[in-house]
């Protein structure tokens, strides 16, 4: 059986179009590789795409990617509601089919590599390629962002992975990973408060007692005149879609606010939506094997 992985780049770009289809561009019409879906975000000013295939092309195609971010994104003049800190922010590799997480470690070690070599963007690694403690989580990595990473690199415990400790004066810094699927998950308030969408993502969060496998913070959203609470979750079968929400909606009543809807960024797997559906529709023993589609995929 041949070897798939899914890749999920995080590009600071959001709002031109043209520049979002030129970044996009070396990954469509590569043999081996397919091109699932990619959204950009004006406000966070971001694009995240995901692509899918055999490893080496994947790793290939990305690489011609964040060249053409380095080129076409000025990080000293981006603007986005959305942690950032290089024109490529983040690019997770995750294995799919017929991979370990060893060979996901080595991809993103191989990828990491050509994209210092090739485009000279220094490259930090993270969760499971991290080789430190302290570089295993992406919040840690990227504190400071594109304006502080020059100073942070000065500190010897901070030195790129990969380059020279000085970022890139237009692309900044990227971090290149291995982890295991997560969901991008956004729920919004209808309200402008943004102490209240972070007193909540404070509650729900892991590193502040919420749960395991949540990752949590506060967003603005002007142009609609809301906040969000933006998500990770950073292991869909322990720590569920639903159990959030809910967790969520009774949080913001303490504030007299509702919850107007909430979005996934990317791709979600299908499992997790199940298990949501089970929930709210009181299934009985429901499971993968009641989906039409998942017999089609057999």
């Amino acid at each position: 059986m041949a070897k798939i992985v899914q890749c999920v780049p995080n590009f600071s770009e959001g709002r031109d179009l043209d520049k979002i289809e030129k970044i996009v561009d070396p990954l469509r019409g590569k043999k081996g590789v397919k091109l699932l879906n990619y959204e950009a975000d004006k406000d966070y000013n971001r694009v995240v795409v995901t692509v899918i295939g055999e490893p080496e092309a994947v790793k290939n195609a990305v690489v011609e990617a964040i060249g053409v971010a380095a080129q076409v994104i000025d990080m000293t003049k981006h603007e986005g509601q959305h942690s950032r800190m290089g024109a490529t922010d983040v690019v997770p590799f995750i294995p799919i089919k017929e991979m370990s997480m060893d060979e996901a470690v080595e991809l993103a070690n191989s990828c990491a590599k050509d994209v210092w070599e090739k485009h000279k963007v220094p490259v930090f690694l993270y969760e499971k390629a991290a080789t430190k403690p302290d570089r295993e989580n992406l919040a840690t990595v990227r504190k400071g962002q594109f304006e502080g990473m020059s100073e942070k690199l000065q500190d010897p415990n901070w030195h790129p992975d990969f380059g020279e400790n000085k970022i890139h004066p237009t692309a900044g810094i990227t971090a290149v990973g291995a982890r295991m699927p997560l969901i991008a998950y956004n729920i919004n308030l209808d309200t402008t408060n943004i102490e209240i969408a972070n007193k909540i993502a404070r509650c729900i969060r892991h590193s502040n007692g919420g749960f395991r496998f949540c990752k949590a913070g506060p967003v603005e959203i002007p142009e609609r005149q809301m906040v969000q609470v933006t998500m990770n979750l950073t292991d869909y079968t322990k720590t569920s879609m639903y159990r959030v929400f809910e967790t969520v909606r009774m949080e913001a009543k303490r504030y007299g606010v509702n919850v107007m809807g909430s979005e996934v960024v990317g791709l979600v797997p299908m499992e997790a939506i199940a298990d949501t559906a089970a929930y709210y529709l009181g299934l009985e023993n429901f499971g993968m094997d009641k989906i039409l589609e998942t017999g089609l995929m057999e």
